[in-house]
């Protein structure tokens, strides 16, 4: 045995003599391969798109918590919800942006406090007198007649925004803990032409220093992208700090999400493709206003297409028509932006994808049994206004009308970062290397190459060989010199809370050589089951017991590996792949709802669901 003596006597020694130990070289051997590791080693999970009482339509209809409670929450504490509910996460979020929405932001908390600057405004003392009356409906449509009106009554005073946009910036610097929780700064650009939605979530990278040197964009600025991108733009010089756009709900958009030509009518040139790929890299692809993968009749070979689907219109009473759907959903997108590439040499839609709620409650909750609703109203209740209040298609008839029932209880954002910080989390989102889910926090990893074997898949040192040897979700992989097609190698694991895993598939896009684009589905991991032609044997299983509001994992499984080579690959062809995970079905909220409270669930409601990943593509590029 060493003695204390003996050991510092070694030490001594070393330091005497260390001059003549030899260095170390870049080339000599090392003990921990860690130190010189780079790529990204860790998933983290959170909500990119929250809003609060600072939002007008969250406070102004019932929403009392503020940015404060919203990260509390996040961080995992017990929060009381504005109905009065005790609310708790299962598991903390490991990082959160509060995204309330630049029109009239800050509106209900200020007029809470009666904000001496607010109350010197008509419109601030037409909203005091029908709150002090006690009729919040009255200020409610006094608040929503300003905004369709497209003029910002308080426009003139500049001042209210500051004390409300500081506000939301000091809540997340107070709760930004770098390397535990992450704090982004953002807002929500809420473009609405005539009630069609083109919102968009503007995340900043940095923190509340320079971010106070701007006041956010809005709808009363301009319902225009090309405007917000102009402005982000100067916004990254004026605060010094970087920036990206989020779209999300191109499926209530009628159509204009992913149109043809600009918003003003104009045809696309490179200009606009270039802005859109810079400052837009990412999609909000699943929330709870429905899924925006892809649409039945857009994918009728897609088994799996008809999921959460919204698609009778769009926010207001105008109603959807066939040949808008094709405009609306991402995969759609994500095939006519490689024709655009092959044209231009810029692909506008060249975009990964996320997940996150859109949640009016201050309370970012995805769980089907852990669900507030959209908004303060619709929060847990045995009320019928939980199933039955009309949440889409408002002022419309029985064929545009999207019930709560229908609200989905999506989504959230996984993102690949060495580190939990902003700058990490942006950085990742920023390079595409992030991937969406409905809910559940599954693992997912996804290398394409042309050097992969399917022995890989088990290796101890799957990632670093992935990222040495191919490229992860959201690059781009250059064709191969020697023709081979592309190989991958999938890695899924279940939310360790959650269901077995059902499959793992691979979507694949491409442009024909006439200009048309197709698509196919493959599904690459059955697990247990056999792969027949690219599809798993036999129906999707199914535990879930409605009558309890219970499953079990005797199917499935807990991890899913898939190694895959294109058999259909042309290497003329310009293609995107993506991994969508299927797990097996669990009950939904509604079935939750039915058991907590007794309550009849709608005919046309599901009973179960089946949760999905959906990661960034993947793009070859001849």
């Amino acid at each position: 045995m060493f003695r204390f003596a003996s050991v510092l006597t070694i030490l001594l020694a070393f330091c005497a003599h260390a001059e003549d130990i030899p260095s170390t070289q870049p080339g000599d051997r090392q003990y921990s391969p860690y130190p010189r590791q780079s790529f990204p080693n860790q998933v983290f999970f959170g909500d990119t798109h929250l809003h609060t009482s600072y939002s007008a339509d969250a406070g102004m209809i019932g929403n009392v918590l503020g940015p404060d409670e919203a990260y509390r929450f996040a961080k995992g504490e017990v929060v009381i919800s504005s109905t009065g509910v005790e609310a708790r996460l299962r598991r903390p979020l490991d990082f959160l942006v509060v995204a309330d929405h630049a029109e009239n932001l800050g509106l209900a908390p200020l007029l809470a406090a009666k904000d001496a600057t607010l109350l010197t405004t008509e419109f601030g003392q037409q909203l005091n007198a029908a709150v002090e009356a006690g009729d919040p409906a009255g200020a409610w449509s006094i608040w929503s007649a300003a905004k369709s009106s497209g003029t910002d009554p308080l426009a003139d005073y500049q001042e209210i925004y500051e004390t409300a946009w500081s506000s939301v910036t000091a809540a997340a610097e107070t709760h930004n803990q770098p390397g535990l929780f992450s704090a982004l700064i953002g807002f929500e650009w809420t473009s609405n032409p005539q009630r069609n939605n083109l919102h968009r979530n503007v995340i900043f990278n940095g923190g509340k220093e320079g971010a106070d040197k701007i006041i956010p964009f809005s709808n009363f600025d301009s319902f225009d992208p090309e405007d917000l991108w102009v402005w982000m733009e100067q916004a990254e010089k004026t605060t010094g700090q970087k920036l990206l756009a989020i779209p999300h709900n191109g499926n209530l958009s009628n159509g204009l999400m992913f149109d043809e030509a600009r918003l003003s009518g104009e045809p696309f040139d490179v200009g606009y493709f270039d802005q859109r790929a810079k400052w837009e890299p990412i999609y909000e692809i699943t929330q709870m206003k429905g899924d925006g993968e892809t649409h039945p009749m857009l994918s009728p070979d897609d088994e799996f297409a008809d999921f959460e689907t919204w698609d009778k219109g769009q926010l207001g009473p105008e109603p959807k028509t066939p040949e808008m759907l094709p405009r609306e959903y991402a995969r759609a997108a994500l095939r006519r932006g490689l024709g655009y590439e092959a044209e231009t040499g810029t692909n506008p839609f060249k975009f990964g994808v996320i997940g996150s709620t859109d949640a009016h409650t201050s309370l970012s909750t995805v769980g089907e049994d852990n669900f507030f609703g959209k908004v303060a109203a619709v929060e847990p209740t045995a009320d019928p206004i939980r199933f039955e209040e009309v949440v889409g298609g408002i002022g419309g008839d029985e064929k545009v009308a999207q019930y709560a029932w229908q609200t989905s209880a999506s989504g959230m954002a996984a993102v690949w970062a060495r580190e939990n910080t902003r700058e990490a989390i942006w950085d990742a989102l920023a390079r595409k290397e992030v991937y969406a889910t409905t809910g559940p926090r599954m693992r997912v990893r996804v290398f394409a190459g042309y050097d992969f074997e399917e022995t890989d898949l088990p290796r101890a040192d799957f990632a670093a060989y992935g990222y040495e040897r191919g490229v992860p979700m959201g690059a781009d992989l250059q064709a191969d010199n020697d023709g081979r097609s592309p190989r991958f190698l999938v890695r899924a694991l279940r939310d360790p809370d959650g269901a077995n895993l059902d499959r793992i598939q691979i979507v694949k896009g491409w442009l024909n050589s006439d200009g048309t684009t197709s698509e196919r589905v493959y599904d690459i991991s059955c697990g247990e089951r056999e792969l027949v032609n690219a599809k798993c044997s036999g129906p999707v299983g199914d535990t879930v017991d409605v009558e309890s509001a219970t499953w079990t994992n005797d199917i499935g499984q807990a991890i899913l590996a898939g190694y895959w080579e294109d058999p259909d690959y042309d290497p003329e062809q310009s293609s995107f792949y993506y991994v969508r995970v299927l797990a097996i079905p669990t009950p939904r909220w509604t079935t939750y709802d039915a058991i907590v409270f007794g309550s009849e669930i709608p005919d046309e409601a599901p009973r179960s669901i089946q949760e999905r990943a959906y990661t960034s593509p993947i793009w070859h590029t001849p």
